[in-house]
């Protein structure tokens, strides 16, 4: 099989709410082949009408934490029909087709402006237009955990839906501090009201808008895909290890240190 083969299949199990073998337990996968699955996967959905809108980055769980930050990093494109931009910050949400979904808390960026192609940190976090917290749902094409990062990038990074609470302008003085602020803020995650897990922006390459940055880089040096523009949306990453979740649950988010307001979402 090539590139396209195994995109149109990966496509198909998640339109179906069926699982498959991981590629890499078929074929040898390097991050070069996943991330050429995952530009066949792009052409493929744009061929069907959808929108790329932006970019979702991912942090590997799975990889010792001695290994460079780096490494741990990937991204998959975002398209319109998998993303909600929320009225309020209480919403619910079908789970219906989604594989073995997760819950990870997020924090998004939409850019105001185009960066230039040698930005400095400074110069991309000038570029954001506003900051939003987000709920990302993740699903898993394959049967269990014997999957590689990979054979994750190769299936939309586990992206299912992205729940976007309202947009929070950024001022001049927040963008100077905005690395900080980020860094040593928390983020909490509830079950019917249960504390299920915590974790801390700097858990996120020490600070979400070090995210951007290395999205920024890393796109430099995968010329397939489109640089960053004015107008994308980027979800950082997640603050906390994805948590299963089922039908009839409600989440809660609650942030420290951070003036973003949670999100509740039911999930049905």
């Amino acid at each position: 099989m090539n590139a396209r083969d195994y995109a149109l299949e990966i496509l198909q199990a998640r339109a179906s709410g069926q699982t498959l073998p991981a590629v890499s337990s078929r074929t040898e996968l390097k991050l070069e082949q996943a991330y050429e699955i995952a530009k066949n996967i792009d052409e493929i959905r744009k061929g069907l009408g959808e929108r790329p809108i932006g970019r979702s980055l991912s942090v590997s769980w799975n990889t010792p934490h001695g290994e460079d930050a780096l490494a741990r990093l990937s991204w998959t494109t975002l398209f319109d029909a998998t993303v909600r931009h929320l009225p309020s910050n209480v919403c619910l949400q079908s789970l219906e087709g989604a594989m073995r979904p997760k819950i990870s808390a997020v924090v998004i960026f939409k850019l105001a402006t185009t960066p230039a192609a040698e930005a400095s940190l400074e110069q991309l976090v000038s570029s954001i237009e506003w900051m939003a917290h987000g709920i990302e749902i993740l699903v898993t094409p394959y049967p269990d955990e014997a999957f590689s990062d990979a054979d994750a990038i190769a299936a939309l990074g586990l992206h299912g839906t992205l729940l976007i609470g309202p947009a929070q302008p950024l001022s001049l003085a927040s963008r100077a501090q905005l690395g900080q602020l980020l860094a040593n803020a928390s983020v909490s995650l509830s079950c019917d009201g249960s504390l299920i897990a915590a974790g801390y922006g700097s858990k996120v390459l020490d600070s979400p808008v070090h995210a951007l940055r290395y999205i920024h880089q890393q796109l430099k040096l995968q010329s397939q895909f489109p640089p960053l523009q004015a107008g994308e949306i980027i979800s950082t990453g997640s603050w906390t290890a994805p948590i299963t979740v089922q039908t009839g649950q409600t989440w809660s988010s609650a942030f420290s240190g951070l003036d973003l307001a949670g999100i509740s979402v039911s999930f049905v």
